[in-house]
C-alpha cells in the first residue's frame, strides 16, 4: 500500500471493505472482523487506527504485531488463513499495520472462535455481526458445500410433481425406460435415485430442484421460483407498463414422443413474453426473398440470460422472483443473489464453468437449454450481441443480485 492509498482510506473512513482497529484489540474482536470481511469480498484491516480515522499507531514493534496477527489468523479463525501483512508510516510518523484479505477466498464460510464455539460473522456496511442461519446457508452454498437444489421441501411429496412432465423428460428427453404412470413405487425408486425425491427422516419429499423443474404448482412451496416480467414504454420503471405478468409454471415443458411441446414451461413462457414485446424487422434480400429477425436482441442471447438466471440464482433468498424487464432501450434479467464462490464477472466473460444448482443445470442441459461446453455467456450473450447490433452487454454483480443487461439499437436492417 502506498502513502497516497493510505491517506485516501483514512479520509474515506470505514466501509464494507475497510475496518479500523487499535492494535490492542482483543484477539476475538480482530478474528470477528477478519471473518466478516472474508465472508463478503475481502478487504483491509488497519491496526493502529481509531474508529474515527485518527492514527494512534502500533503499540508493538512491527515484527511483534505481525506475529500476533498471524497467531490470531491461525488460532482464532477457522479455517486458518495466512495473512498478507505490511506496516506503513502514516502521516505524523506513526506506524500502522495493514492486514489485506483476498476477495476470492475459497473456503467460505469462515468462522471466528467464541469460547469453545465457532461462529460465522458477516459484513453489513461497516459493521460485523453474527450471521443468520439463512446467511450461513448461502455461504455454504456459494462455496459448493451445500447443494440447495437437492434439499427436501417440507410438506411436499410425489403427488405434487407433474408426472406426465417427468415421464416426458425420462422417456423422450433422456430416452430411457421408465415405469408405467400407475406404478407409484417404481416412480419413487427412480426419482429417489435421480435426486428428484429425497428421504427426509421418515418421509419422502420432493427436492427443491424437482419442485422448480416439474412441480404442479412450484410457487406453493417455493414462492421465490417465478419470473416477474414487465415491459415498460420508456427507459425507466413506470406504473403504466405495456404488459406485466407473473410466470409461475414449472421450468420445463411437457413433451410428446416427437419432442413437440404440449404445455409450455416457465423459460418458454418468458421467451414468448420477450417476443410479444420486442419488434421484428423485415427486408428483401438480394434474391428477392423476405428476411425477418428480431430487431433489438438476438433471441439466443435473451434465452441464455434467462436460463442462467434460473440455473444459478440463489434459491435461499425467498420471496424474490427473477425480474425480466424490457425498456425502450434495453432488456434486463435480474437474478437474486451474488455469483457463486470464486466466480467473477471477468471469469464469466471468458467461459468459466461453475454452478450453484447442479441438479437444475443437468436437467436443463438435457433439454438443451444449456450448452455442454459452458460457453453460453461468451458465445451467445457477448458475441451474439456484438454481431447483432455492435453493443456490449453489461454483466453487473451487486450486493444481493446479478444483472444481465442487453442494449437495443435501431435501424439494424442490413
Amino acid at each position: 500500500m502506498t502513502s497516497s492509498e493510505l491517506a485516501e482510506i483514512l479520509r474515506n473512513g470505514e466501509n464494507s471493505g475497510v475496518e479500523f482497529k487499535r492494535d490492542a484489540t482483543h484477539p476475538n474482536d480482530l478474528a470477528t472482523a477478519i471473518v466478516a470481511l472474508l465472508n463478503l469480498e475481502g478487504g483491509r484491516i488497519l491496526l493502529g487506527v481509531e474508529d474515527d480515522g485518527t492514527v494512534s499507531g502500533l503499540s508493538r514493534l512491527p515484527n511483534e504485531a505481525a506475529e500476533w496477527v498471524a497467531n490470531v489468523c491461525r488460532n482464532n479463525v477457522q479455517p486458518a488463513i495466512i495473512p498478507y501483512w505490511e506496516t506503513i508510516e502514516a502521516p505524523g510518523g506513526r506506524q500502522i499495520g495493514v492486514l489485506t484479505l483476498p476477495a476470492d477466498s475459497p473456503d467460505k464460510p469462515y468462522k471466528a472462535r467464541r469460547g469453545h464455539a465457532w461462529v460465522t460473522f458477516v459484513r453489513i456496511a461497516s459493521t460485523s455481526r453474527e450471521g443468520t442461519r439463512e446467511e450461513e446457508a448461502r455461504l455454504y452454498q456459494a462455496a459448493g458445500l451445500l447443494r440447495y437444489d437437492i434439499r427436501p421441501v417440507p410438506g411436499s411429496d410425489q403427488s405434487h410433481l407433474d408426472l406426465a412432465r417427468i415421464e416426458g423428460y425420462f422417456r423422450h428427453v433422456r430416452a430411457q425406460e421408465c415405469p408405467a404412470l400407475d406404478d407409484s413405487a417404481g416412480w419413487q425408486r427412480l426419482l429417489l435415485n435421480t435426486e428428484l425425491l429425497r428421504a427426509d427422516r421418515d418421509k419422502i419429499a420432493c427436492t427443491v430442484g424437482a419442485v422448480r423443474l416439474f412441480g404442479k404448482r412450484p410457487s406453493r412451496f417455493l414462492p421465490q421460483t417465478g419470473f416477474t416480467a414487465t415491459a415498460y414504454p420508456g427507459s425507466e420503471k413506470d406504473y403504466a407498463a405495456r404488459e406485466r405478468v407473473e410466470i409461475r409454471l414449472p421450468l420445463v415443458p411437457l413433451l410428446d414422443a416427437n419432442s413437440a411441446t404440449l404445455e409450455t414451461g416457465a423459460i418458454d413462457e418468458a421467451m414468448y413474453f420477450v417476443r410479444r414485446n420486442t419488434a421484428v424487422e423485415a427486408w428483401i434480400d438480394a434474391s428477392g426473398r423476405r428476411q425477418d429477425r428480431w430487431r433489438d436482441y438476438p433471441l439466443d442471447a435473451v434465452r441464455e440470460a434467462l436460463v442462467n438466471a434460473v440455473a444459478h440464482r440463489d434459491y435461499t433468498l425467498t420471496g424474490i422472483d427473477i425480474e425480466l424487464s424490457i425498456y425502450a432501450d434495453r432488456l434486463e434479467v435480474v437474478s437474486p443473489g451474488r455469483l457463486p464462490n470464486s466466480v467473477t464477472v471477468e471469469k464469466m466473460r471468458l467461459g468459466y464453468r461453475a454452478t450453484r444448482n447442479e441438479l437444475l443445470k443437468e436437467v436443463l442441459r438435457d433439454y438443451r437449454y444449456i450448452e455442454a461446453t459452458g460457453l453460453g455467456v461468451p458465445r451467445k450473450i457477448i458475441r451474439g450481441m456484438r454481431e447483432h447490433n455492435g453493443t456490449e452487454p453489461d454483466l453487473v454483480e451487486e450486493e444481493s443480485r446479478f444483472t444481465v443487461r442487453l442494449w437495443a439499437t435501431r435501424s439494424t436492417v442490413p
